[in-house]
């Protein structure tokens, strides 16, 4: 987890961890680090969250989830970029929405979706895969509530999305869709607007979607 200390990166890293994946929280403080991986271990039974600074996660770990929020993501991104090595492969998880006077709010990116702009950013050989980002991360972080959604997995390389969804494959009642090149992020992230729209009106904090006929 690139910025792992969140409420998304502490609940993406919950809903892994407990499926049997290892798990690095990463942070620009090794103290926030160790605090966040801390308190996912006191929730898992039998399994560990470890922690590390940002540069020391990113020289360890082979997949790599961007779980800062919108406008913190692409700095980040930059100020690591001679820290990605070929081959890594950065999965970004942003939305890019903000509240105005309560209101969800979808800003446009010029480059059409955050997963765009960010492919842009990441070195030559480093794939980006957009996933996640159309369910809530108050569900992913109750481990008492079973996921039983579809998850969407678009990117420009085949093989990263393959990663990807075997990774995310291995949470129960989750299921990987591959939603074709990156530039579906452009649909994902607006559906995510919609997701929370559906929260508020029907005062709930846990919709999601599920595709059927597939």
């Amino acid at each position: 987890m690139l910025g792992g200390t969140g409420l998304e990166g502490k609940a993406l890293a919950l809903r892994l961890a407990a499926a049997g994946i290892p798990i690095v929280i990463g942070s620009r403080s090794a103290q926030r680090a160790e605090a966040a991986a801390a308190e996912c271990n006191a929730r898992l039974e039998g399994f560990s969250v470890s922690a590390a600074t940002n540069e020391q996660m990113l020289s360890d770990c082979g997949i790599v989830f961007l779980t800062l929020p919108y406008d913190q993501a692409l700095p980040a991104v930059d100020a690591h970029a001679d820290l990605f090595r070929p081959g890594q492969i950065l999965v970004d998880v942003t939305v890019p929405m903000r509240f105005r006077e309560g209101r969800p709010e979808f800003l446009e990116p010029p480059e059409g979706s955050s997963a765009e702009a960010l492919a842009a950013a990441v070195p030559p050989g480093v794939p980006l895969v957009g996933a996640f980002k159309t369910i809530p991360a108050h569900l992913l972080g109750n481990l008492d509530k079973p996921m039983e959604c579809d998850l969407f997995v678009c990117g420009d390389s085949e093989e990263a999305k393959a990663r990807v969804m075997d990774l995310a494959g291995r949470i129960p009642s989750l299921r990987p869709l591959d939603a074709g090149p990156l530039a579906s992020a452009r649909i994902l992230e607006r559906m995510t607007l919609l997701a929370v729209q559906l929260n508020r009106r029907y005062k709930s904090k846990g919709a999601r979607f599920r595709i059927v006929g597939i």
